[in-house]
């Protein structure tokens, strides 16, 4: 039978000018199926304001828009027909599984080297848009706070300004950022934006407060810390208060400011939805894993004095220091003080974005930490409390 149909589509393709309209009439498929028309293979991109910028793609390796994204983790354009070119400096494997957000030749990793500036010109040569995700918490050897967060962001901008085809750069820096901020990470984020604008005055500056997701470094690390060792250290009593923010959320602000006229240019967002203290958060992730909480509150002096002895090592030892989690003293002094978004800030509202509430969904991934499986325990409306029990 598939030899017949197979003869039957070759008369008539020789027969007909439309070959694809009788391969249609063979099988009997319907015509949404084919080209654009489909939803699932036309871009979701709008062209509003912005021209060539975000020409209508099928996306896949019919994509002609290139973004350029240093640093990505979970974040894709792949469904708006871009092709995304991700720089990386570590092995092959530590970007594999960001090729499955797109079609076959859509995510392009680039092997560069942060130093080199012709490395970075190399991958950033057939880009139009960048978005620069690179930063680090923690010092190491061979990289300080002041040349991950200040120093890569001024040459990427300068490199940009040089490039003379980019046409949108979006920073992405940090809640809290300020020169005068207890914390040498956010005063060197504060140096690296004033760096970016002074070469783009138009470019988009985006502080996202502290990100919660899958692969977060706030929620992962206590839960971890509290199944190994069974209690949760609050730094400062737990009374500071920050605005975490789910990670999904931060992304579709980056694109909603690519995707709009113009009016997020030369502008600065502060991305940052409900307020927490770092015991209600702590509280939130405890729910979550369906254990007993139990803390531990640690003074800023007895927290940094826990903390630095890893700064105070770090490049006198012979050999790489442990990567800190909870005790990271450059965070410790961050958490000092209260990391809110400004009052008359810009915020999601003004790039069109509804903000998740942290919990439930955005916290679900925390179920891997459930000792007896993700139906282990009571639920937070079963939970019975241990003064029932008498």
């Amino acid at each position: 039978m598939q030899a017949v149909c197979r003869r039957l589509g070759n008369q008539y393709t020789k027969q007909s000018s439309a070959p694809i309209s009788c391969f249609k009439s063979i099988y009997l498929l319907p015509d949404q199926c084919y080209g654009a028309e489909n939803p699932r293979f036309a871009s979701s991109l709008a062209t509003k304001g912005v021209g060539h910028l975000v020409r209508k793609g099928t996306g896949g390796r019919s994509s002609v828009r290139v973004p350029l994204i240093y640093n990505i983790q979970r974040f894709s354009l792949a469904k708006m027909g871009s092709q995304v070119l991700v720089p990386f400096r570590g092995s092959e494997d530590c970007h594999r599984h960001l090729k499955l957000m797109g079609d076959l030749g859509q995510i392009v990793p680039m092997k560069y080297n942060p130093r080199d500036e012709n490395s970075i010109k190399a991958v950033m040569a057939k880009a139009n848009v960048v978005i620069n995700l690179i930063g680090r918490e923690y010092e190491t050897r061979n990289f300080s706070f002041e040349e991950v967060n200040h120093h890569m962001a001024e040459q990427l901008a300068l490199i940009a300004k040089e490039h003379g085809g980019i046409m949108r750069y979006i920073q992405v820096s940090c809640l809290g950022a300020s020169p005068s901020s207890p914390s040498r990470m956010l005063r060197a984020k504060a140096a690296g934006e004033e760096a970016v604008l002074r070469e783009l005055p138009e470019a988009t500056i985006v502080r996202p407060a502290a990100m919660i997701g899958t692969e977060d470094r706030v929620l992962n690390p206590w839960a971890h810390f509290a199944k190994k060792y069974s209690f949760l250290p609050l730094i400062g009593g737990g009374s500071t208060k920050i605005q975490p923010v789910y990670v999904v959320d931060v992304a579709s602000a980056i694109v909603a400011a690519l995707k709009d006229d113009g009016s997020s240019m030369g502008k600065v967002f502060e991305l940052g939805p409900e307020i927490y203290t770092l015991h209600q958060l702590a509280e939130l992730m405890y729910d979550m894993i369906r254990e007993w909480p139990h803390y531990v509150k640690v003074p800023f002096p007895i927290a940094r004095a826990i903390a630095t002895p890893r700064e105070v090592l770090l490049n006198k030892v012979p050999f790489p220091m442990p990567t800190p989690t909870i005790f990271n003293l450059d965070q410790i002094e961050a958490l000092s003080t209260d990391t809110l978004v400004s009052e008359n800030a810009l915020k999601f509202e003004d790039l069109g974005i509804v903000p998740c509430k942290l919990k439930g969904y955005p916290v679900e991934y925390l179920i891997q930490y459930r000792k007896g499986g993700p139906q282990y325990g009571s639920t937070v409306s079963e939970k019975v409390t241990p003064q029932s029990w008498s």
